[in-house]
């Protein structure tokens, strides 16, 4: 946490099944599709971890190899216990931080940001808390969302997946309209996508995946 923040962060990342992960990645990925979803998770939770702003990263996922490869990265992984998808796994996540850590705020944060930078996050949060209860980030097509943000106290409620730029608008939360964040709004659902995030600099893991699999095209 920075010397002027008013409370700490905790960033909830919830990851599927690496087997059932990135369906839409598929065409590309082929039989290394667990591999570049377990790359862009990894990529993603360093970056976080990294962050000053955030005292703390939970992974909620029901994958052992997933939760055994973050862990040693520095996050603290609980097991997908409610397994309904992505926003019970999100507020599941928060339920277990706000029991450990009351005082925090919550965040959840897209497991797709491979391009993620530590300062690109740190922006957010320190935006997140001027606004003092609910804010979120679009994601770069401007449809989608890439993270959600409640400061301690205030009710958290993930509206993930497909246009939930709108829903979290529409339910009061602020969106952060922030210049210089490219990599917190790209996250990793196409071969297009997968692209344009190595493009700005992917981590060295997703990196390295993409590269065999786009040298194969």
């Amino acid at each position: 946490m920075t010397d002027s923040a008013l409370f700490t962060w905790t960033m909830v990342l919830p990851v599927k099944v690496l087997a059932r992960a990135k369906s839409r990645l598929a065409v590309l990925a082929g039989s290394r599709r667990a591999d570049l979803a377990l790359a862009l998770a990894s990529d993603t939770v360093s970056a976080v971890v990294a962050c000053p702003e955030v005292a703390r990263v939970v992974v909620v996922t029901s994958d052992a190899t997933a939760g055994s490869r973050l862990a040693a990265l520095g996050a603290w992984v609980v097991p997908d216990e409610p397994g309904d998808g992505l926003n019970a796994a999100l507020r599941y996540g928060a339920s277990v931080a706000a029991d450990r850590w009351p005082a925090s705020g919550v965040a959840a944060l897209a497991a797709d940001l491979p391009a993620l930078r530590p300062a690109e996050l740190g922006r957010a949060l320190r935006a997140a808390s001027a606004v003092g209860g609910a804010a979120f980030v679009p994601d770069a097509a401007g449809v989608g969302t890439t993270m959600y943000a409640v400061a301690p106290g205030g009710v958290f409620r993930p509206m993930f997946g497909g246009a939930s730029r709108a829903r979290h608008a529409s339910a009061g939360a602020v969106e952060l309209r922030l210049d210089g964040v490219p990599g917190l709004r790209r996250d990793v659902d196409t071969p297009e996508d997968l692209r344009a995030a190595v493009a700005l600099g992917a981590g060295f893991r997703t990196a390295e995946v993409a590269g065999d699999l786009f040298a194969g095209t």
